[in-house]
């Protein structure tokens, strides 16, 4: 499964035209994400860079994610999310945070459901935190691009919004 190139041009293109850039935080998506934004025209004008924390202890040391907090949550929660774009952001120093934490196999942590969190933070703020929840027989790499692809029109939404609210 690809990312459609258009959705990837047109983030490029609001993020050049806005002069912001973006960092990534990502667990379930194990790269996807980062992947995605690498592929854009003048990735390095708008993508700072980004961490695949999959295990507590990362999300813990390079994310600052409570460690009783995301014990009990086995790290998936919208808190989690949120806390790990917020992160993400500062760490890198970008204007925008994308994070997402999740399933992508049903597994008891999960009552043998598919989902995730994901969240945006805006210079320093959150600003959309959205589950997305797929069928439990999703295979696993479907699971892992459908929600990269799912985020990345979510993201381009936010960024059409943000540019209208600065006109």
């Amino acid at each position: 499964m690809e990312i459609e190139k258009n959705l990837l041009a047109d983030i490029g293109q609001l993020l050049l035209d806005m002069d912001e850039t973006v960092s990534v935080a990502e667990s379930v998506t194990s790269g996807f994400l980062q992947f995605s934004f690498s592929q854009m025209i003048d990735a390095s004008k708008i993508y700072k860079g980004g961490i695949t924390a999959y295990t507590l202890e990362e999300k813990v040391k390079f994310l600052k994610v409570n460690k009783q907090e995301a014990e009990s949550c086995d790290c998936v929660s919208d808190h989690i999310a949120e806390i790990m774009a917020t992160n993400v952001a500062e760490s890198f120093g970008t204007d925008w945070g994308i994070a997402v934490t999740g399933y992508a196999t049903p597994v008891k942590e999960s009552d043998y459901k598919i989902f995730a969190w994901f969240s945006f933070s805006y210079k320093n703020s959150v600003i959309y935190t959205k589950r997305l929840d797929l069928h439990s027989r999703t295979e696993p790499q479907n699971a892992q691009a459908y929600y990269s692809e799912f985020i990345l029109g979510c993201f381009k939404t936010q960024l059409h919004k943000h540019q209208s609210e600065d006109k």
